[in-house]
């Protein structure tokens, strides 16, 4: 039996919104129809990002520690922080060190006495505004030794931009959750359809479950008293 031998299906922003048309049933004809559905693709990434923890959107980042200096403001693409560490002598082989430290709240924060007290970091605030976020380092990083600030965090999916041959930010096993999902969006839009809208929803959370179940961290791990440790 011949077979294609090739891994690479996958569908570019056009192929992706005529078949959610299609699914609809409803026919792409007009740039409005395009620009609308790209719109809804945007929001939809966004909607993404709300669920948790999409695993092919975590990097590594690291920022050089200044003494005397608490918070250190992110890239604006970056949405969230998973675990931080201080790193001492970066570089060297043999005595570079990894120090992980533990996230607070705002209240936890705000309750400590003295804010100015200088020392290795321990702890971190994240700071979250509209235009991006910040890590607060405490105690505040002093002069003893140098530091570097090493942190894992969630990246923004990337935008869908215009040109139709674009293909989105993502895992090609999450194209029928895409798929599905701008589906249901359009059948919301038009009211010719809008009886489509519940089994459209039904079928765009089969999908979604299905993928972020294939997503999700299989690393064993074990809970014991007071926390938990992996094996």
């Amino acid at each position: 039996m011949a077979t294609s031998g090739t891994y690479a299906f996958t569908l570019d922003l056009t192929d992706m919104i005529e078949e959610s048309f299609e699914r609809a049933g409803l026919e792409l004809r007009s740039g409005y129809d395009y620009r609308t559905a790209r719109r809804s693709i945007d929001l939809l990434m966004l909607e993404w990002q709300n669920r948790g923890l999409n695993l092919w959107t975590i990097q590594e980042g690291t920022t050089s520690i200044t003494a005397g200096t608490s918070r250190y403001a992110l890239d604006s693409n970056i949405l969230d922080v998973i675990e931080v560490y201080v790193r001492t002598n970066s570089g060297d082989t043999g005595t570079q060190f990894d120090q992980m430290i533990t996230r607070v709240s705002i209240s936890a924060y705000a309750h400590l006495s003295n804010k100015l007290t200088q020392a290795k970091p321990l702890q971190y605030w994240l700071e979250k505004d509209p235009g991006g976020i910040a890590i607060n380092l405490w105690p505040v990083p002093d002069s003893v030794q140098t530091y570097t600030l090493g942190y894992y965090y969630m990246q923004r999916i990337e935008d869908s931009g215009s040109p139709g041959s674009n293909e989105m930010d993502m895992p090609s096993r999450y194209l029928p959750s895409l798929v599905s999902g701008l589906a249901y969006q359009l059948s919301l839009k038009r009211p010719e359809v809008s009886e489509r809208a519940p089994a459209l929803k039904a079928d765009y959370e089969e999908q979604w479950n299905l993928a972020a179940d294939a997503d999700r961290e299989k690393a064993a791990f074990q809970i014991t008293p007071g926390g938990y440790r992996f094996p």
